[in-house]
């Protein structure tokens, strides 16, 4: 006769192993998940939440215009956000991350064009202070 039966135990050494490695790299590159532009933004006490559903505007220090992460010229910025827009629910919020090196005029003449384009609610991403 057969001695041997049947070993009814689940191991789950190996499965821990593998989700706290997944949960380590996770919490790794999570922090690094952030958009694409590098922008100096200005910091105050009263910044909004930046709600990741919205659309982000980003203008680097340079004057260079991005719609999410894709480089927009100035003159072609209202053809490419009215596109971008249509694809995106109605009255969704759009964000606008502006270097703070960006003089104030070239900021006004961007928010005209994002309300040519049929923005209707903008807010202006800062960053709190000791967020470095």
């Amino acid at each position: 006769m057969n001695t041997k039966g049947l070993l009814s135990e689940i191991n789950i050494t190996s499965l821990a192993d593998v989700s706290i490695t997944l949960l380590v790299i996770f919490m790794i590159t999570a922090p690094m998940m952030t958009p694409g532009i590098d922008v100096n933004l200005p910091r105050t006490d009263a910044s909004l939440p930046h709600d990741e559903a919205g659309i982000t505007i980003s203008i680097d220090r340079d004057r260079v215009i991005f719609i999410e992460n894709r480089r927009v010229a100035l003159k072609n910025l209202e053809t490419a956000l009215k596109t971008h827009l249509s694809k995106k629910p109605p009255g969704i919020i759009v964000y606008l991350r502006a270097d703070k090196k960006v003089d104030y005029g070239f900021i006004v003449e961007v928010i005209g064009r994002l309300r040519k384009a049929g923005v209707k609610e903008l807010g202006l991403v800062a960053e709190i202070p000791g967020n470095e």
